[in-house]
């Protein structure tokens, strides 16, 4: 049985890795509208956040030679909460190892989901103090919004890649307490994306299937606006400054999430989001499951779906020798190639 909601109060933050790392902090601070907070010791670590995340960083980003992601961490609820769940996680064969190596942050324990992609759980954590020049008029607010940038409220969610979707949900939904809301089953049984949550938002976390049989890729981070004008804002802020946009603004049918997909200087995609604050509140919410056939109709509304959505992934792979995808979805078969099923 599943452990209850609760357990893992939020997603904190992630690491992205960037083989340019000046463009990628200037596409995060002046772009999006992130505040840098610290650096590593040697330089090669870049922590930002957005203006209402309360933790010391949302976003990390680290020099590499490639792109992808390396870590993605979750706060718990309680110091017994992060024992439980450490426990849970050790019971199930995916035992990891205690580390101190983030600002603002305590003890965090490091393991990895069944497709290798690095998992924290810690519970200290340091309240963000605004600095004089980005204290905000209300004492409720951690920061003041920026006036610049597409001003991006909170990193919203994560959709990873994996060979295999449904033992990746499982770890998350059985290990870490958190609810499968929506997911993608094909004419064959197989599970090509899962959506899942560990409060009343309508999801955290998602797993989508990488048809190349790679692990431990990304498909994309998001970050949520306030509201829609901001992600048609942000198109036009992307067209004044040269930022690529992949695709958007759309609406996605599955969650129903507002959109724009945009590379960051590094390779990964980022999706602006503006979910209209849809919640799940009923604690008996049924699992909302789109067959193929209904998942072919694409977005609810907007333009087809670029062919680079499902083609797309970080860090870059060679794409297999021979590679089955839903027939009915068109594929360019590149050195980024992905699963066509991705969505939100």
């Amino acid at each position: 049985m599943a452990p209850p909601l609760g357990d893992i109060a939020h997603l904190g933050h992630v690491e992205l890795l960037t083989p340019d790392l000046d463009a990628s902090v200037r596409f995060f601070t002046e772009y999006l509208g992130l505040t840098e907070n610290g650096r590593s010791a040697d330089g090669t670590s870049v922590y930002l956040r957005t203006w209402d995340d309360y933790e010391h960083h949302s976003l990390v980003l680290t020099a590499h030679t490639t792109s992808g992601i390396r870590r993605t961490a979750l706060r718990a609820s309680s110091e017994e909460a992060l024992r439980r769940r450490v426990k849970e996680a050790e019971s199930a064969g995916r035992t990891g190892r205690w580390v101190e190596d983030e600002p603002g942050l305590g003890p965090l324990y490091v393991t990895t989901d069944p497709d290798g992609h690095e998992i924290a759980l810690y519970w200290e954590s340091e309240w963000y103090r605004a600095p004089d020049g980005l204290k905000p008029g209300l004492k409720n607010q951690p920061q003041a919004k920026p006036g610049h940038g597409v001003g991006v409220r909170r990193l919203d969610h994560v959709n990873f890649l994996a060979a295999d979707v449904a033992p990746n949900g499982g770890f998350v939904h059985e290990v870490l307490g958190a609810r499968p809301t929506e997911q993608i089953q094909l004419d064959d049984g197989r599970i090509a994306a899962q959506w899942l949550t560990f409060s009343s938002k309508s999801y955290d976390v998602v797993y989508t299937e990488d048809w190349t049989g790679s692990t431990g890729r990304l498909h994309h981070i998001a970050f949520a606006t306030d509201t829609r004008e901001d992600i048609l804002r942000a198109a036009d802020l992307a067209l004044d400054t040269g930022v690529f946009i992949e695709t958007g603004p759309h609406k996605h049918a599955i969650q129903q999430t507002f959109f724009l997909y945009v590379y960051e200087p590094g390779g990964n995609r980022i999706e602006l989001c503006n979910p209209l604050t849809r919640l799940v509140l009923a604690p008996d919410w049924p699992l909302v499951t789109w067959t193929e056939n209904e998942r072919k109709k694409g977005q609810a509304w907007g333009l087809k779906t670029i062919e680079s959505f499902h083609t797309h992934g970080t860090p870059p792979v060679a794409p297999p020798a021979t590679a089955s995808v839903t027939p009915s979805v068109p594929v360019i078969v590149d050195k980024n190639v992905d699963n066509p099923e991705a969505d939100s």
